[in-house]
Protein backbone atom coordinates (compact mmCIF):
# COMPACT_ATOMS: atom_id res chain seq x y z
CA UNK A 1 0.00 0.00 0.00
CA UNK A 2 1.03 3.27 -0.63
CA UNK A 3 -0.18 7.00 0.20
CA UNK A 4 0.48 9.07 -3.14
CA UNK A 5 3.60 10.85 -1.80
CA UNK A 6 5.85 11.16 -4.60
CA UNK A 7 9.19 10.90 -2.39
CA UNK A 8 11.71 11.24 -5.40
CA UNK A 9 11.82 10.87 -9.74
CA UNK A 10 14.13 8.99 -10.84
CA UNK A 11 15.04 7.71 -14.56
CA UNK A 12 14.46 4.60 -16.60
CA UNK A 13 18.23 3.45 -17.65
CA UNK A 14 17.31 0.29 -19.54
CA UNK A 15 13.91 -1.51 -20.86
CA UNK A 16 14.08 -5.31 -23.00
CA UNK A 17 11.26 -7.36 -23.78
CA UNK A 18 10.70 -10.89 -23.50
CA UNK A 19 8.05 -13.17 -23.93
CA UNK A 20 5.51 -10.34 -23.44
CA UNK A 21 7.00 -9.60 -19.81
CA UNK A 22 8.82 -5.94 -19.81
CA UNK A 23 11.56 -5.46 -17.87
CA UNK A 24 12.46 -1.87 -16.57
CA UNK A 25 15.70 -1.22 -15.11
CA UNK A 26 15.26 2.36 -12.90
CA UNK A 27 18.45 4.50 -11.30
CA UNK A 28 18.04 4.34 -7.58
CA UNK A 29 18.00 7.35 -6.11
CA UNK A 30 20.64 8.25 -3.64
CA UNK A 31 20.06 7.41 -0.08
CA UNK A 32 18.28 4.44 -1.16
CA UNK A 33 18.78 1.14 0.01
CA UNK A 34 16.84 -1.25 -1.89
CA UNK A 35 16.45 -5.44 -1.41
CA UNK A 36 14.54 -7.67 -4.07
CA UNK A 37 10.72 -8.41 -3.02
CA UNK A 38 10.45 -4.67 -1.85
CA UNK A 39 6.98 -3.09 -3.59
CA UNK A 40 8.22 0.17 -5.08
CA UNK A 41 5.55 2.53 -6.80
CA UNK A 42 6.53 3.06 -10.42
CA UNK A 43 4.84 5.99 -12.04
CA UNK A 44 1.75 4.84 -9.57
CA UNK A 45 2.22 1.22 -10.80
CA UNK A 46 3.10 -1.08 -7.87
CA UNK A 47 6.47 -3.28 -8.79
CA UNK A 48 8.25 -5.95 -6.96
CA UNK A 49 11.77 -5.17 -6.77
CA UNK A 50 13.25 -8.49 -9.08
CA UNK A 51 16.82 -7.44 -8.86
CA UNK A 52 19.02 -4.86 -7.55
CA UNK A 53 22.55 -3.99 -8.83
CA UNK A 54 25.03 -0.69 -7.27
CA UNK A 55 23.13 1.89 -9.63
CA UNK A 56 19.94 0.49 -10.58
CA UNK A 57 16.55 -1.70 -9.38
CA UNK A 58 15.11 -4.16 -12.04
CA UNK A 59 11.50 -4.70 -12.00
CA UNK A 60 8.97 -6.87 -14.53
CA UNK A 61 5.92 -6.21 -15.65
CA UNK A 62 3.32 -8.77 -16.99
CA UNK A 63 1.33 -8.47 -20.19
CA UNK A 64 -1.59 -7.29 -18.35
CA UNK A 65 0.20 -4.33 -16.75
CA UNK A 66 1.87 -3.81 -20.19
CA UNK A 67 -1.61 -3.27 -21.44
CA UNK A 68 -3.45 -1.56 -18.69
CA UNK A 69 -0.60 1.22 -17.56
CA UNK A 70 1.79 3.25 -19.34
CA UNK A 71 4.63 1.33 -18.55
CA UNK A 72 4.95 0.32 -22.27
CA UNK A 73 5.74 3.83 -23.06
CA UNK A 74 9.13 3.35 -21.03
CA UNK A 75 12.08 4.25 -22.70
CA UNK A 76 15.74 5.15 -21.71
CA UNK A 77 15.82 8.69 -19.77
CA UNK A 78 11.81 8.32 -19.25
CA UNK A 79 11.20 10.37 -15.56
CA UNK A 80 9.32 8.03 -13.21
CA UNK A 81 7.96 8.71 -9.62
CA UNK A 82 8.97 6.45 -7.33
CA UNK A 83 7.55 5.77 -3.76
CA UNK A 84 8.08 3.34 -1.28
CA UNK A 85 5.33 0.98 0.22
CA UNK A 86 4.02 2.19 3.63
CA UNK A 87 5.41 1.17 6.30
CA UNK A 88 3.57 0.73 10.05
CA UNK A 89 3.96 4.19 11.68
CA UNK A 90 4.26 6.52 8.57
CA UNK A 91 2.26 9.41 7.90
CA UNK A 92 -1.04 9.07 5.99
CA UNK A 93 -0.37 12.30 4.06
CA UNK A 94 -2.36 11.41 1.06
CA UNK A 95 -4.65 8.74 0.87
CA UNK A 96 -4.78 5.33 0.42
CA UNK A 97 -3.49 4.06 -3.44
CA UNK A 98 -3.44 0.31 -3.98
CA UNK A 99 -0.92 0.80 -6.99
CA UNK A 100 -3.35 -1.10 -9.04
CA UNK A 101 -3.54 1.15 -12.21
CA UNK A 102 -7.57 1.18 -13.14
CA UNK A 103 -7.21 3.04 -16.43
CA UNK A 104 -4.86 5.09 -18.46
CA UNK A 105 -5.74 8.89 -19.19
CA UNK A 106 -4.61 11.43 -21.22
CA UNK A 107 -3.52 15.22 -20.78
CA UNK A 108 -6.15 17.03 -22.92
CA UNK A 109 -5.38 20.92 -20.94
CA UNK A 110 -2.33 22.42 -19.07
CA UNK A 111 -3.40 25.99 -17.73
CA UNK A 112 -1.13 28.04 -15.52
CA UNK A 113 -3.29 30.10 -12.65
CA UNK A 114 -1.30 31.87 -10.61
CA UNK A 115 1.00 29.93 -8.83
CA UNK A 116 -0.64 26.44 -9.78
CA UNK A 117 -1.29 24.52 -12.59
CA UNK A 118 -4.87 23.42 -13.64
CA UNK A 119 -4.55 20.03 -15.62
CA UNK A 120 -7.51 18.71 -17.60
CA UNK A 121 -7.22 14.53 -17.52
CA UNK A 122 -9.92 12.62 -19.90
CA UNK A 123 -10.33 8.90 -19.32
CA UNK A 124 -12.42 6.29 -20.02
CA UNK A 125 -15.76 7.15 -19.05
CA UNK A 126 -16.84 3.71 -17.40
CA UNK A 127 -14.37 4.60 -14.61
CA UNK A 128 -15.85 7.92 -13.96
CA UNK A 129 -17.84 6.99 -11.30
CA UNK A 130 -15.21 6.82 -8.86
CA UNK A 131 -13.86 10.13 -9.44
CA UNK A 132 -16.01 12.94 -7.45
CA UNK A 133 -15.45 16.60 -7.30
CA UNK A 134 -13.32 17.36 -3.94
CA UNK A 135 -12.49 13.53 -3.76
CA UNK A 136 -9.09 11.47 -4.34
CA UNK A 137 -7.36 10.10 -7.23
CA UNK A 138 -3.77 8.70 -8.33
CA UNK A 139 -2.06 10.37 -11.29
CA UNK A 140 1.10 8.12 -11.97
CA UNK A 141 1.49 7.48 -8.42
CA UNK A 142 0.50 11.26 -7.28
CA UNK A 143 -2.37 11.61 -4.94
CA UNK A 144 -4.34 14.72 -5.93
CA UNK A 145 -7.46 16.44 -5.28
CA UNK A 146 -10.02 16.39 -7.74
CA UNK A 147 -11.02 19.97 -8.89
CA UNK A 148 -14.05 19.23 -11.27
CA UNK A 149 -15.08 15.90 -13.13
CA UNK A 150 -17.68 15.67 -15.49
CA UNK A 151 -18.50 12.68 -18.49
CA UNK A 152 -15.11 11.73 -19.43
CA UNK A 153 -12.96 14.15 -17.80
CA UNK A 154 -11.44 15.33 -14.38
CA UNK A 155 -9.82 18.60 -13.83
CA UNK A 156 -6.89 18.31 -10.76
CA UNK A 157 -5.10 21.31 -9.59
CA UNK A 158 -1.32 21.50 -8.94
CA UNK A 159 0.86 23.50 -6.71
CA UNK A 160 4.30 24.74 -7.16
CA UNK A 161 5.99 21.65 -4.70
CA UNK A 162 3.97 18.81 -6.69
CA UNK A 163 5.22 20.62 -9.68
CA UNK A 164 9.11 20.80 -9.08
CA UNK A 165 9.05 17.13 -6.80
CA UNK A 166 6.84 15.09 -9.59
CA UNK A 167 7.26 14.24 -13.24
CA UNK A 168 3.64 16.48 -13.61
CA UNK A 169 6.25 19.71 -13.72
CA UNK A 170 7.86 18.19 -17.38
CA UNK A 171 3.99 16.42 -18.94
CA UNK A 172 3.00 17.94 -22.34
CA UNK A 173 -0.69 17.66 -23.83
CA UNK A 174 -1.07 14.58 -25.05
CA UNK A 175 0.79 12.24 -22.88
CA UNK A 176 -0.92 9.39 -21.34
CA UNK A 177 -0.89 8.71 -16.82
CA UNK A 178 -1.93 6.03 -15.03
CA UNK A 179 -4.78 6.26 -13.23
CA UNK A 180 -6.01 4.93 -9.68
CA UNK A 181 -9.75 5.80 -8.51
CA UNK A 182 -10.06 5.82 -4.95
CA UNK A 183 -10.42 2.42 -3.47
CA UNK A 184 -13.16 2.94 -1.27
CA UNK A 185 -15.31 4.36 -4.15
CA UNK A 186 -14.78 1.20 -5.83
CA UNK A 187 -15.61 -1.60 -2.54
CA UNK A 188 -19.00 0.78 -2.04
CA UNK A 189 -20.17 0.54 -5.95
CA UNK A 190 -19.48 -3.44 -5.52
CA UNK A 191 -21.57 -3.44 -2.27
CA UNK A 192 -24.47 -1.88 -3.82
CA UNK A 193 -24.51 -3.13 -7.25
CA UNK A 194 -24.57 -6.79 -6.13
CA UNK A 195 -27.83 -8.52 -7.00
Amino acid sequence: MFTGIIKKTSTVKNIKWRKGSLFVEVKIPRGWKIKPGESIAVNGVCSTVKKVSKKTFAVEYMPETVEKTTVSDFQKGTEANLERSLRVGDLMNGHIVQGHVDCVGKIIEIQKVKQSVVMKIQMPREFMKFVAPKGSVSVDGISLTIVESKKYLFTVSLVSYTLENTNLGKIRIGEKVNIETDAIAKYLDKLISRD
